[in-house]
């Protein structure tokens, strides 16, 4: 199809839709005027990870061009829990634990999102708070069908498996439907954008506006995002890759995706860049060898993105130094361990900064611990039994005792 609409052209030749409603409407009107748009955000942790990164460059692109953007963070819906794409019950979380979640994770729709202008972050607890209970049943719940509702994926899935649904998260189709409903009549919000797994909450939203203020809206899915195994995206042996620095510091964000199979990088450019797409037609051309410079462009464009350029820039500068060995300075010794040593324990902090000759004795070397003045791969080492066994996943560490004393570790298996 092709369309008129910027925003629309741009993202479906990126691989960002799965589903749409009368898309050739929306078509219409995002050529003709800028509309409001808002994509919903889970808040179980104090941060998103990458599964949420497909939706916050949509945000991007909305507001690339001009577009207005709501950010919805569930305050209140994280209280019930979404059922959608999970095989159990979620876990309750109280107010004050939502509270700093939502406080830790705003930093990062900073990063997508112009807040000073077109993008705006609300929370749906200022809303959902304090509703009547039988007012909401009666005027929201009257609506919306059950029959419908037993349609959608998300809950027949959990059906067929025989898992626990219960009530309280069958009342979250309800709650997603009412944040769409409030989002149209107080911001005139007429776009809702989320994952394949949210399509059956949209639609009911879809429905419950056109029932009560008579107005259309629209809905629009992206894929689920896999590796070319298969295997869902995300997830590696040291758990989710966090967008939020403190939880995953910028060089492990930026070999996740600097180590990403060959056969991803072309859709992962589109999806995760704003590179141009000729370039990237480009790129995705490198075969062999060359295919790793498509892959560190990959890597430091989706660090700038998320993390800002001096992150970017922190992140590259560190695995230039760690593999690239024939530019490391001089000064910069090598030494190769192997791996059954580490995880033994018989080979900690200190005798790898005692081999590598980058302080003056063991007893100065805690005392450099203790007063933060060592870091491994740019991070500060802080633990206290001074192991180095959490690093084992990594082939190279990089220590650095001060600005200037820099030693690599090789991990051997």
């Amino acid at each position: 199809m092709k369309f008129k609409s910027d925003f629309l052209r741009e993202i479906n030749s990126r691989g960002f839709i799965y589903q749409s409603s009368d898309i050739d409407n929306l078509d219409y009107l995002m050529s003709k005027k800028k509309i409001t748009a808002y994509i919903g955000f889970d808040i179980t942790s104090d941060s998103l990870h990458i599964g949420s990164l497909v939706q916050l460059m949509l945000l991007n692109w909305l507001d690339e061009f001009g577009h207005k953007t709501i950010a919805l963070v569930g305050g209140g819906t994280t209280l019930v829990g979404d059922p959608s794409g999970k095989d159990s019950t979620r876990q309750i979380m109280t107010l004050s634990q939502i509270s700093e979640n939502i406080n830790k994770i705003k930093k990062t729709f900073n990063q997508f999102i112009n807040l000073n202008e077109r993008g705006t972050i609300v929370n749906n607890y200022e809303w959902l708070e304090n509703l009547n209970y039988i007012n909401f049943l009666r005027d929201i719940g009257s609506k919306l069908t059950i029959n419908k509702m037993l349609t959608y994926e998300s809950v027949k899935n959990r059906l067929d498996r025989e898992q626990a649904l219960t009530f309280l998260e069958f009342n979250y189709m309800l709650l997603q439907s009412y944040d769409f409903y409030h989002l149209k009549k107080n911001y005139d919000c007429i776009l809702q954008l989320g994952g394949s797994d949210q399509w059956g909450n949209i639609i009911n939203g879809i429905d419950l506006i056109r029932k009560i203020l008579n107005e259309k809206t629209y809905a629009l899915t992206s894929p689920l995002i896999t590796n070319s195994d298969g295997s869902k995206m995300g997830k590696t042996a040291k758990g989710a890759v966090w967008l939020d620095k403190n939880k995953l510091n910028n060089f492990d964000f930026y070999q996740f995706w600097r180590n990403v199979n060959d056969e991803d990088v072309d859709k992962f450019l589109k999806l995760f860049t704003k590179i141009d797409l000729k370039e990237i037609s480009k790129l995705a051309e490198l075969k062999g060898q060359e295919i790793n410079e498509a892959k560190k462009i990959l890597a430091f464009e989706v660090t700038k993105l998320t993390r800002g350029a001096d992150s970017a820039k922190e992140a590259e500068e560190i695995a230039h130094n760690i593999f690239n060995e024939k530019k490391i300075d001089e000064r910069v010794v090598t030494l190769e361990i192997n791996s059954d040593q580490i995880e033994k324990n018989k080979f900690t902090i200190l005798d790898a900064i005692e081999r590598l000759n980058l302080s003056k004795s063991r007893g100065d070397t805690k005392r450099l611990i203790k007063s933060k003045g060592i870091k491994i791969n740019d991070e500060i080492y802080n633990s206290d039994d001074l192991s180095l066994q959490s690093y084992l996943n990594f082939p190279n560490l990089k220590i650095s005792v001060g600005k200037k004393n820099i030693g690599i570790l090789k991990i051997k298996n």
